[in-house]
């Protein structure tokens, strides 16, 4: 089974975490949620969920891991400002990991130029930011490019993301 490392920090998207999490761990796969600070516990912007924090990207290298999940809302900005988390994801993409990315999630990728020449979604804010990343934008529920990369637009999309990072791994 897949060892998954879930980058994440206060303000994600409480179901865009929650629900893949689930289906992820119920399918034998085990989740590793990483961020500044071990032990430290986020919220998500919804205040429904919270996530006490198993390991700092400082103490891990991305060799470890053989997926990447990014959920969405405000935690993948938050993220990209630490060149340390833009170069774990670059990682992954360089590698041709599977990497999982919802909502906003794909901030993370295009921070680590990692999109150019690839098929994409996210949330509607995003899409001309994924375009200028060099990206083929596509307004659909679930994107898969490359047998590697899923991303979806929005919580409503979850089934079908899940869906499809599960036959990746």
């Amino acid at each position: 089974m897949a060892k998954i490392a879930t980058v994440i920090t206060d303000y994600f998207e409480d179901v865009e975490y929650t629900e893949p999490a689930k289906s992820f761990k119920e399918a034998g796969h085990e989740i590793m949620t990483i961020e500044k600070e071990k032990g430290k516990k986020v919220t998500g912007k919804q205040g429904k969920a919270s996530v006490t924090i198993d390991e700092s990207i400082a103490d891990l290298k991305p060799e470890q891991f053989d997926a990447l999940f990014i959920p969405g809302g405000f935690s993948p900005d938050q993220l990209r400002a630490d060149d340390r988390f833009v170069a774990f994801a670059k990682h992954f993409m360089d590698e041709k990991k599977p990497v999982f990315a919802i909502c906003h999630g794909p901030q993370l990728l295009i921070t680590a130029k990692a999109l150019e020449g690839r098929d994409v979604t996210g949330f509607k804010s995003i899409q001309t930011d994924l375009a200028y990343a060099g990206a083929t934008v596509k307004d659909q529920e679930v994107v898969v490019c490359q047998n590697q990369l899923v991303t979806s637009r929005q919580p409503d999309d979850l089934p079908a993301f899940i869906e499809e990072s599960l036959k990746l791994l």
